[in-house]
């Protein structure tokens, strides 16, 4: 069988499905291609370890294609402020960001993945013009006109723009034989929810330490925090076998005075997943382009990864919608726009995480000292506090055209 569509999507992940959305609901056909079976949320007393801290832009994208409206509100937590701890025993840094001071009424808001994925698969369910096919690609050829997608049971797939919306493991990026620089950062993300004694008063907290790594713990609704624990691996061994509670009394020692006593949240669940850096040579290829991790992967301890991603898309789609009436959507010109328009936010954002965690390793105590007195010195100048949180929340774009 042969397909034809204007715009193919590989990617069964949220990036994918936005994209796939925006398209249809800007009068493209589009044909959403992944494996993933439809999302649900967890049982009533069960939170998706798995959240992210959407921004501004990022929230501005979902309503666009009438999403986030369809997500569960009771399980979003807006974060009202955050406040980062550096690692001096003697003067520790600090840095505190509020809405009121960047002049906006909530920072981000904190999002299980289960939910919006759920949201996005009930939104793809009334969109006509999007078709779903769960298979596996086999080939890809490229043509001046066509990007072709052959499929494992033999069906073909024509497109004038394929997305590569695949994940880090991006099977669209290696077709297009697009080099990547990748390296690890010899730390695991330790993930979980805990019930915290005392409010959480929607407060985000981190801590930054040489030994231990990087500690989130993220506002959830009610008093229930996301944890995100950067830690280096060996001691990500450890605390993979260790209980909850365990992991609990060793976080006591950050947040005992803000938040009381942390309890594992019913029923218990942890992930461990391994960080590292991906930064692809380029973001488009002849009638492909990539969105997401399948171009880019940053360090979690700003939170950015899935904003960078939807950030992608919304360029992607602006630059699609730009083109001429002759222009089809796959030309080249248009995806050199696109590569352009992405080029200094991704690098900025990858500059900035990576040069933070190679700061922050180090137990030179010289530079302790230093990295502790930087973070005191910028928490006391509240202008260029509002410029770092303002490109954080996400330049916001109009979102006429989707």
């Amino acid at each position: 069988m042969r397909l034809q569509t204007t715009i193919c999507v590989i990617g069964s992940g949220a990036v994918g499905k936005v994209t796939a959305l925006g398209f249809a609901q800007a009068g493209h056909d589009v044909l959403l291609l992944g494996q993933a079976p439809p999302s649900t949320l967890p049982a009533s007393q069960a939170w998706d370890v798995r959240v992210y801290a959407l921004n501004h832009a990022a929230r501005a994208l979902l309503e666009s294609v009438r999403v986030w409206d369809a997500m569960d509100e009771a399980r979003i937590a807006p974060v009202e402020a955050m406040k980062v701890v550096g690692d001096d025993p003697t003067q520790a840094g600090r840095l505190d960001f509020d809405a009121f001071g960047a002049r906006v009424g909530t920072l981000a808001w904190i999002v299980e993945d289960a939910n919006l994925n759920q949201a996005l698969d009930t939104a793809l369910k009334f969109a006509p013009k999007v078709k779903q096919i769960a298979a596996q690609s086999r080939d890809l050829q490229i043509s001046d006109e066509l990007a072709t997608i052959t499929l494992d049971n033999g069906d073909t797939i024509e497109a004038s723009l394929l997305v590569g919306a695949d994940g880090a493991q991006s099977w669209v990026r290696g077709q297009c034989d697009i080099d990547i620089a990748s390296r690890s950062y010899y730390q695991r993300a330790v993930v979980t929810n805990f019930t915290c004694a005392l409010p959480h008063h929607d407060v985000a907290r981190q801590w930054f330490s040489a030994d231990e790594g990087i500690i989130a713990l993220l506002p959830l609704p009610g008093q229930r925090v996301s944890l995100v624990w950067s830690a280096p691996q060996h001691l990500a061994q450890q605390l993979a076998g260790e209980s909850l509670a365990s992991i609990a009394q060793r976080l006591a020692a950050y947040c005992a005075a803000d938040l009381g006593e942390l309890t594992p949240l019913q029923p218990e669940v942890v992930k461990i997943l391994a960080l590292n850096l991906l930064h692809s040579q380029t973001i488009a290829a002849p009638r492909v382009a990539l969105v997401g991790d399948a171009a880019h992967v940053v360090h979690p301890l700003a939170g950015q990864g899935m904003n960078l991603g939807f950030a992608d898309v919304v360029s992607l789609l602006q630059t699609v919608a730009e083109r001429d009436a002759q222009t089809d959507c796959g030309d080249a010109r248009v995806l050199a726009r696109y590569a352009r328009s992405r080029k200094e936010d991704i690098l900025l954002m990858q500059l900035t995480t990576d040069g933070l965690v190679r700061l922050f390793a180090s137990d030179f105590p010289p530079l302790r000292l230093a990295r502790n007195m930087g973070m005191n010195l910028l928490n006391r100048l509240p202008a260029l506090k509002r410029q770092l949180l303002s490109h954080a929340m996400g330049k916001i774009k109009s979102t006429t055209t989707l």
